[in-house]
C-alpha cells in the first residue's frame, strides 16, 4: 500500500485531514476502531466490508472454502466470491440479497485491530442501523457513484451525526461503473460535505472505491484513477481516533448491591466515565449523599484504580442508602439532574412516538416512567426541522420529556452510555425508540414558577385554531398542551384552588 498524501484535489477545505504526525503514535496503537458502514440499499455495504475482510487476510481457510461453496454460481467477473456472504449470515438475507441484521467482525493490520458493523440500508430497518451508529467511533458511508445522495443516505447521516460520530468516510462505490468519471466523484464529494457541515461534522474523508474490484479499499486503484491521489479506506482507518469516556467525571451506574456478608457491603456495576481511586469523594444521586471510596474490587483482586470500561465493585467508607439504579459520580463534576430533559430521539416502531403518552424511559439500569411531547421532526429533503405533535416511524425529532421522579443524564455529546436511552411501551413492552439527551429544562414546558399562568379547556378543533395562529408559533415553548377527555378536563379543573 502506498503512504496516505493529505491534501488532494478531490478534498476541498471542508474536509479536515487527518495530521500525518499522528502516524507514529497509530502504529503500536492497542484500542480497537470501532465503525459501521451505513448508506441507501444496494450501495454495495456488505460487498465493501467483505472485501476489506478478504483483502486484509481476516478470513481463514475454512471460511473461504465456505464462502465459495456459498457463491456457487455467483462469482464476479474476476472470479471472485460474492464477498456480501461474509456478513449477511440470516438465511433471509441470503434469500433476498439484502442486509436485515446488523453484522459485527472483527480484523486487523499491523498497526491496528478493527470491530466493524455492516447495517441494513432499508428504511424499514432504521432501528439496526441505530444500534451499530451506537457504538460506533467512525462512520463510513456508501453512495452509489451512478445515483448520488438518496433520502436514505441523508437519513443514515443524520442518525450517525445524533449518535455522536464526528468522523466520517464517504466511499463513492462503483465509481468503475461511471468509467472512474472524477467530475461524479468531486460533484457527490461536495453534496456530502455541505450535507455535513450542515449536521456539524467537518472531519470528511472522501474516496473513490470499488468494492468489487479492490480498487481504493486495502489497496490503492491508481491504474484506474490515476488523478486521486490520497489515501485508501484502510489507511484513513488506521489515523481515526477513538471517543473518549473521559470527558466527564467519575460515572458509576450502580446494578447491584453485594451483601456476601454481614462485614461487606459493596456497589457493583460497570464505569460508565472518568477514574476512581481509593480515598475519593463521591456523590449517590439521586439522594445526594456523600462518601469516600475505601476500596475497588474486582472478580480476582483489589485494584487502585479504576477507569472507563472496568467492571467493579465499590466500597465505600460509611453506610448510605444505595439501590440498583442510582448513580455514583464524582462531586466536583456531576451529571444533570432533574424533572425535565429535551432529548432528541429515533422512532422504531410503527405506532410511532404519541404525544403526551406515558412510556417507561430505560437508561443503563434505571427504568422510570416518563411523558414525552413531540415538538419537531427533521425534514430529511430540505434538512429543516419543522413543527411536529406526533412522531411517525423512522422519524427523527425533538421531544420534551417530563419525569416522575428525579433523573440522571449527561448530555450525549458528553457521555454516551449516561446520555443515552431508550422508550418502551407499557403496553407491548416494545422499543419505541432510541433516544439521546441534549440539555435538562429549567423547568417543565419552559413554565417558569415565577409566571402566572391561565388554565383553559377548549374543544379539540378550537384548540388545533389557536395553535395554528403566528402568536401562538412564537411562544410554543411556553406552552404545555395536554389531550385529555372532557369528563377528565373538568374533573382537573375541579381540583384546582380557587
Amino acid at each position: 500500500m502506498t503512504a496516505p498524501a493529505i491534501a488532494t484535489a478531490a478534498l476541498d477545505e471542508t474536509a479536515v485531514a487527518l495530521p500525518l504526525q499522528e502516524t507514529a503514535r497509530v502504529v503500536c496503537d492497542t484500542r480497537p476502531l470501532r465503525l459501521l458502514t451505513c448508506g441507501s440499499v444496494d450501495d454495495g455495504k456488505s460487498t465493501l466490508i467483505g472485501r476489506l475482510l478478504w483483502d486484509t487476510k481476516a478470513v481463514k481457510e475454512d471460511q473461504a472454502a465456505s464462502l465459495q461453496g456459498d457463491s456457487k454460481g455467483k462469482q464476479n467477473d474476476l472470479g471472485l466470491p460474492d464477498f456480501a456472504l461474509l456478513l449477511d449470515g440470516l438465511q433471509a438475507e441470503r434469500e433476498q440479497g439484502i442486509t436485515i441484521d446488523v453484522a459485527y467482525r472483527y480484523f486487523s493490520t499491523d498497526k491496528r485491530s478493527f470491530i466493524v458493523a455492516d447495517t441494513p440500508g432499508h428504511e424499514q430497518y432504521t432501528r439496526n442501523m441505530a444500534t451499530g451508529a451506537s457504538t460506533a467511533d467512525l462512520a463510513v458511508l456508501l453512495v452509489d457513484a451512478r445515483v448520488g445522495l438518496l433520502e436514505q443516505t441523508r437519513r443514515h447521516a443524520t442518525i450517525a451525526t445524533l449518535m455522536g460520530i464526528r468522523q466520517f468516510v464517504l466511499a463513492v462505490n462503483k465509481i468503475d461503473l461511471t468509467n472512474y468519471d472524477r467530475s461524479r466523484f468531486d460533484q457527490i464529494s461536495h453534496e456530502f460535505k455541505e450535507l455535513a457541515l450542515s449536521l456539524g461534522v467537518r472531519q470528511v474523508t472522501a474516496i473513490p472505491v470499488s468494492a468489487l474490484k479492490g480498487e481504493n479499499v486495502v489497496y490503492n486503484g491508481r491504474a484506474s484513477m490515476p488523478w486521486y491521489e490520497g489515501p485508501t479506506l484502510i489507511e484513513v482507518l488506521e489515523l481515526a481516533t477513538t471517543r473518549s469516556a473521559q470527558t466527564v467525571g467519575f460515572r458509576l451506574p450502580v446494578q447491584r448491591v453485594s451483601r456476601p456478608g454481614e462485614s461487606f457491603r459493596g456497589y457493583q456495576g460497570t464505569v460508565a466515565g472518568g477514574s476512581v481511586k481509593p480515598g475519593d469523594s463521591v456523590v449517590i444521586l439521586p439522594s445526594g449523599m456523600v462518601a469516600n471510596v475505601t476500596k475497588i474490587v474486582t472478580f480476582d483482586l483489589v485494584r487502585n484504580a479504576a477507569v472507563a470500561g472496568d467492571a467493579i465493585t465499590l466500597v465505600l467508607d460509611r453506610q448510605v442508602d444505595v439501590s440498583r439504579g442510582d448513580m455514583i459520580a464524582t462531586i466536583d463534576s456531576q451529571p444533570m439532574t432533574g424533572l425535565a430533559f429535551d432529548a432528541q430521539l429515533v422512532a422504531l416502531q410503527p405506532e410511532g412516538i404519541q404525544p403526551g403518552k406515558r412510556y417507561w424511559l430505560k437508561s443503563g439500569s434505571r427504568r422510570q416512567r416518563v411523558q414525552v411531547q413531540p415538538i419537531n421532526q427533521l425534514d430529511l429533503k430540505s434538512g429543516k426541522w419543522n413543527h411536529a405533535d406526533e412522531l411517525p416511524m423512522n422519524a427523527i425529532g425533538k421531544v420534551h420529556l417530563a419525569f416522575d421522579e428525579q433523573a440522571i443524564f449527561d448530555a450525549y455529546e458528553q457521555n454516551r452510555t449516561t446520555g443515552a436511552f431508550i422508550l418502551i411501551d407499557p403496553d407491548t413492552n416494545n422499543t419505541v425508540a432510541g433516544g439521546m439527551i441534549t440539555a435538562k429544562r429549567a423547568a417543565l414546558g419552559g413554565i417558569h414558577t415565577e409566571d402566572s399562568r391561565v388554565i383553559l379547556s377548549l374543544p379539540a378543533d378550537l384548540a388545533d385554531q389557536l395553535m395554528a395562529t403566528e402568536a401562538f408559533a412564537n411562544r410554543r415553548e411556553d406552552a404545555e398542551v395536554r389531550r385529555v377527555t372532557a369528563a377528565r378536563a373538568i374533573e382537573i379543573i375541579d381540583t384546582i384552588d380557587e
